[in-house]
């Protein structure tokens, strides 16, 4: 799958015929891109049984209490990295108390140039880590240029956002790229040749084919999420995008996990790159997690409706394993009174920013999905993560419940078994 390359060799994925680019599509897939997640029915080998491949007694779990000199103790302040005085005032606005982990780890290595590994899970804090020394070092050097890829078109989303709140007043512009949104705008802010582009796989590629984007002109790249890249097939697309990459450039790749497809990605594009590791269950302390044992299938839906009444249950995301028992599970709790929306890979781009709008604002409580929302979304005071189907792997697990808890907030996650 991954041939050794000679780093900054140039690769012939801008040369290749629209009809090999076809046959990579998944069935029902849009614009070239592989299908988010498996279509209703199609769980794959690794759906024969939940139960048999994660022991549930992982998802019953009192929150820690911890006390205060057990909790993670900054090395640094924001003011020990030096941004510049505008960078600085932005976190300042935005009330950025200390660094979190990764960004307290990650930072000094990446202001050094270096190439950097990341493992940690989302709502740690990576977006940060990454973008504030990367608009620094633009901010100083106007011919820097960056690319970030994300796998979901929300979390893409989210790092944009972030990047325009972090660079307010540096006149550093952004471009975002992604699929479900005119592809027309998207080449009208790539010709005003901005300093960071920020997009998903699929999009990205489909712009390179139109020559509007020259790969080889960024001499950073981020990779987001990158284990969840190999979960969706986009590997192939990101292997060529790094070889037509500049080669004197800063990678930095963060991940959940680093599979061995992953390893040899990063051994054959990172050059004496650093690693960053901070430990999962560190995310999860604010968290209680329990069980809900269902023995007969026909009350399931019941014994959520009852969950759901609860008056401390305010606002809830709850994962379901296919779009099609996600749209059933929403009418359902639409048709018993409840105030709740689906998200999943199918809905248009625009559908998805509503619902997504309405459950931050509180306009509806409850947000039933697929992964779509397992990663990179960042939604404040969510109190209930419930996944009403188990997820395939512990990972899985542990990105899903991570939507709740988050700060110094404690949240509830329940699963049905």
């Amino acid at each position: 799958m991954f041939q050794r390359t000679k780093r900054g060799s140039v690769s012939t994925f801008g040369k290749k015929k629209y009809s090999e680019f076809k046959k990579r599509r998944s069935p029902g897939s849009a614009q070239g891109r592989p299908s988010n997640f498996r279509s209703s029915g199609q769980r794959g080998n690794r759906g024969k049984s939940y139960q048999q491949q994660i022991d549930v007694s992982r998802f019953v779990r009192k929150a820690s209490t911890q006390k205060k000199d057990q909790m993670y103790v900054a090395k640094h302040s924001f003011a020990d990295f030096n941004f510049c005085e505008l960078l600085q005032r932005n976190l300042t606005k935005r009330n950025y108390p200390a660094p979190t982990p990764i960004q307290d780890q990650a930072i000094t290595h990446i202001m050094n140039g270096r190439d950097l590994v990341g493992i940690s899970i989302t709502g740690s804090g990576k977006t940060g880590a990454f973008l504030l020394p990367l608009i620094n070092k633009i901010f100083h050097d106007k011919s820097q240029k960056l690319l970030v890829i994300a796998p979901t078109r929300e979390l893409a989303e989210q790092i944009d956002t972030e990047f325009r709140h972090f660079s307010q007043g540096m006149n550093i512009f952004s471009a975002l790229c992604i699929g479900g949104l005119p592809i027309y705008r998207q080449l009208g802010n790539l010709r005003q040749n901005p300093n960071v582009v920020i997009g998903t796989p699929g999009r990205l590629r489909d712009l390179s084919m139109r020559k509007a984007i020259k790969f080889e002109s960024f001499k950073n790249i981020v990779i987001d999420e990158i284990d969840r890249m190999l979960d969706m097939g986009f590997i192939n697309i990101i292997t060529d995008i790094l070889k037509e990459a500049h080669p004197k450039r800063q990678s930095l790749f963060f991940s959940a996990t680093i599979p061995d497809p992953i390893k040899r990605l990063v051994n054959q594009f990172l050059k004496e790159y650093i690693t960053v590791e901070i430990v999962a269950h560190q995310s999860i302390n604010n968290i209680d997690q329990d069980i809900v044992r269902c023995h007969d299938k026909t009350l399931k839906f019941s014994m959520l409706a009852k969950i759901l009444a609860e008056p401390k249950t305010e606002k809830v995301l709850i994962f379901n394993e296919t779009k099609r028992d996600v749209e059933q599970l929403t009418r359902d709790l639409i048709n018993k009174g409840f105030r709740a929306e689906s998200l999943h890979g199918d809905k248009r781009q625009r559908e998805r920013r509503r619902y997504l709008t309405q459950f931050r604002e509180n306009k509806i409580n409850i947000l039933v999905a697929t992964d779509v929302a397992a990663r990179g979304l960042d939604i404040k005071d969510v109190t209930h993560v419930i996944n009403y189907t188990i997820p395939q792997t512990y990972n899985d697990y542990i990105h899903r419940i991570g939507r709740t808890g988050r700060g110094d907030n404690k949240g509830t996650a329940l699963t049905f078994v």
